[in-house]
């Protein structure tokens, strides 16, 4: 049995060459073991053991409780690479205390594809797609960048080409990596608008190399328009640069957006950070399936969309155990019966910022301003049109936007 003074559990670092390249303590870990998990393509590359060996089953999940009875033995399971780099060892840590497992990595893939590529890796995006919706990919397609992609099996490469001709950068280089330091290694460069073999194969990395014309996400708040899918309610370009700037989203926060329409506000924060969490609120059935379009379109599949009136919400049961937000942006459905059950709801140091474009809502928010503080500012934008032969400036409707601390 292990002693209690080690821990029992070892995250092993391994890759294709198995056992070759293993540094002493990871040999030593390995021969000690009275126990080893691992994958199917995992166990296939170890040497014959003293230990018991064990498949850990798929769904991953499902193998996290077989692991956990173990405890006490000296247990390893083998972990591709770097087991903290979209590895297992993160989800396997929120089960265990620190001082009951330790981790002994091996280069993880990106290291492996920087190095067979040539690429400097702090300059590089590393992205693990292997479980991820591919979409995740499309805040990165930015012309000139090099990307390393895991992905779950050669169809994923497909899929993934397909997606990059669909945004307009089909004249992208892919580095197709498989079986990195093993000995079926291979690397194949093929253009993503070209025809891609069928033969590729499992585990398998991206190296991409970002060209083509189609539209870059741009890195400051104000996305263009034309990026959502949209019936004409949706937050203007301008005025949601100025609106996010309010909302001064923070690396990690979560933000309420209600009557979000296209969800332009709720995307464009989700895009300050990959941490950043939003749920937008939306009566309207149509309008809440297109926010998760534009979602999905944006890369940000993880936007919580919630069907239904917000006030309702807010009052009943709906939102009881539901974490409370850092900001949120009032921009459809505001009323006096709205703004009463947030600031009975919310917390202290909730940022809040509403736009109104109506005299009746203006009024509203210069009423609450008055009472209970805050910023209200008059936004007014006018457009250069055609006027007879000449051109004139067009006014939009005016903005006007209270910005407040609980």
């Amino acid at each position: 049995m292990a002693d209690v003074e080690t821990p029992w559990l070892t995250l092993l670092g391994w890759g294709e060459g198995g056992t070759e390249g293993l540094t002493a303590a990871s040999r030593e870990a390995l021969e000690a073991a009275e126990l080893v998990f691992g994958a199917r393509r995992h166990l296939r590359l170890l040497p014959p053991l003293s230990a018991e060996v064990r498949e850990w089953p798929v769904p991953f999940a499902e193998g996290i409780p077989r692991l956990l009875a173990e405890r006490g033995r000296r247990v390893v399971m083998l972990v591709s690479g770097d087991p903290f780099w979209f590895g297992a060892g993160s989800t396997l840590a929120r089960h265990l205390p620190a001082a009951e497992w330790r981790a002994l990595p091996a280069p993880s893939t990106f290291s492996l594809a920087a190095g067979r590529l040539g690429w400097p890796l702090e300059a590089c995006t590393c992205l693990g797609l292997h479980a991820k919706p591919l979409t995740r990919i499309r805040p990165y397609l930015q012309p000139n960048r090099r990307l390393l992609v895991l992905l779950r099996d050669g169809n994923a490469v497909h899929e993934l080409a397909c997606l990059l001709v669909r945004f307009g950068f089909g004249g992208s280089r892919l580095h197709v990596l498989e079986a990195l330091g093993g000995d079926d290694e291979r690397i194949r460069c093929i253009r993503a608008d070209a025809a891609l073999p069928g033969d590729i194969a499992h585990p398998v990395a991206v190296g991409l190399e970002v060209a083509g014309e189609g539209p870059a996400l741009p890195l400051t708040p104000g996305l263009p328009d034309a990026l959502f899918e949209h019936d004409g309610q949706i937050t203007k370009q301008a005025v949601r640069a100025m609106t996010l700037a309010a909302l001064a989203p923070v690396a990690g926060e979560r933000l309420w957006d209600i009557g979000t329409g296209s969800g332009s506000i709720a995307i464009e924060w989700l895009l300050v950070h990959p941490e950043n969490q939003a749920v937008a609120f939306e009566f309207h059935a149509e309008r809440a399936a297109r926010a998760r379009r534009n979602a999905d379109n944006l890369g940000v599949d993880w936007l919580e969309v919630v069907e239904g009136d917000a006030v309702a919400m807010l009052e009943g049961s709906a939102l009881a155990d539901a974490p409370a937000p850092e900001a949120v942006f009032i921009g459809g459905g505001l009323s006096d019966t709205l703004l009463e059950a947030l600031w009975r709801r919310l917390p202290p140091g909730v940022r809040l910022v509403a736009n109104a474009v109506t005299l009746e809502s203006e009024a509203l928010l210069a009423e609450w301003q008055r009472r209970i503080g805050g910023e209200l500012l008059r936004i007014e934008l006018s457009s250069a049109a055609p006027l007879g032969n000449r051109r004139g400036w067009k006014a939009s409707y005016p903005i006007v936007q209270w910005r407040v601390t609980r």
